[in-house]
């Protein structure tokens, strides 16, 4: 298996590469740039252009992807524009918080869809199976700020009980237990906003597993054994049903750090995604690729861990 990922790897460099000059392309693209802004009735265009200058924004894109490209690689992804530090600094800084909200958004996600799956599968017409299907169909068609700024207003503004804006009080020691726990405090509405969102294709896929495996061969076979019915759904039904669920899973880790732009926007939570918005409005060319290729070389990992998790819940796979 080894052998496999290492050469799974590799075959990612070049796919890697091709990303970065698309990303930098479209980046470049962009009208304006981060000087842009700086421009007023009273502004000397002689400044300006010499801050582009001086910037190397005047030179051939090629020349500057080469320039980029030769930079990244010895882990300088340039100095941002708007903040004036370097982008792995700023990235590093709000890493952090959109992984911890990543982490806790996953193992809500899968807490709340596993049960509520097996449970609507396992009694399948029911009440319950219905009132499941109902909320998958809201989850599914509600937009995602719509819901955030539902969250927001109900649960932070209107009941009080979860702040609305930050990822820690700034007010409190950092590195006492008081901030680790303000911290997780900051985290769990987005995070459970986040969860409700990302539930729906795992309850609908264990959902339909679930009715299909009720009729297999094993598990007649096991219920003719005197297997108790508990046993039925957690150890034979729920194993082979999680198959589709484990081919996806890979995309839902790397997924969320990715896509969390929407909820670290509304909820002003300083992560990547809060980055990235700020970046693109302040045409912050270094922060935008840097951010850009960081999320495509996770779906491109995603896609191998995808394959791992498989090989673990079902031996009998091997990945290629």
């Amino acid at each position: 298996m080894w052998k496999t990922i290492l050469r799974r790897f590799l075959v990612m460099l070049p796919q890697v590469f091709i990303l970065s000059i698309i990303v930098f392309a479209l980046a470049q693209a962009m009208p304006g740039d981060p000087f842009t802004g700086l421009i007023t009735p009273e502004t000397d265009p002689a400044v300006i252009e010499n801050l582009r200058e001086q910037a190397g924004l005047n030179d051939p894109i090629p020349v500057q992807y080469v320039r980029w490209l030769g930079n990244a690689l010895q882990g300088d992804f340039g100095q941002s524009y708007t903040y004036k530090i370097s982008v792995g600094s700023i990235i590093g800084q709000r890493a952090s918080n959109t992984v911890l909200l990543s982490l806790l958004s996953f193992i809500l996600t899968y807490a709340i869809a596993i049960p509520l799956g097996m449970l609507a599968g396992r009694y399948n017409n029911s009440i319950l199976d219905k009132m499941v299907v109902v909320y998958n169909y809201v989850s599914y068609a509600i937009p995602t700020f719509v819901l955030a700024l539902l969250m927001l207003w109900l649960f932070g503004y209107t009941m009080n009980w979860f702040p609305t804006s930050g990822s820690v009080d700034v007010t409190i020691p950092a590195g006492t237990m008081e901030y680790y726990l303000d911290k997780a405090y900051h985290l769990i509405l987005p995070a459970i906003t986040y969860a409700l969102l990302g539930t729906t294709m795992i309850i609908q896929y264990l959902r339909s597993e679930v009715v299909d495996a009720k009729t297999q061969d094993y598990v007649k076979t096991a219920r003719s054994k005197g297997v108790p019915e508990k046993v039925v759904y957690s150890r034979h039904i729920f194993r082979n049903s999680a198959l589709p669920i484990a081919s996806t899973m890979g995309y839902q880790i790397t997924g969320l750090i990715g896509g969390s732009v929407f909820i670290e926007q509304i909820f002003a939570f300083p992560g990547m995604g809060q980055l990235f918005i700020s970046s693109l409005n302040s045409r912050d060319y270094s922060v935008i690729v840097a951010l850009t290729l960081l999320f495509g070389v996770a779906t491109l990992v995603g896609t191998l861990l995808s394959d791992i998790i498989m090989t673990i819940v079902d031996p009998r796979i091997r990945i290629d």
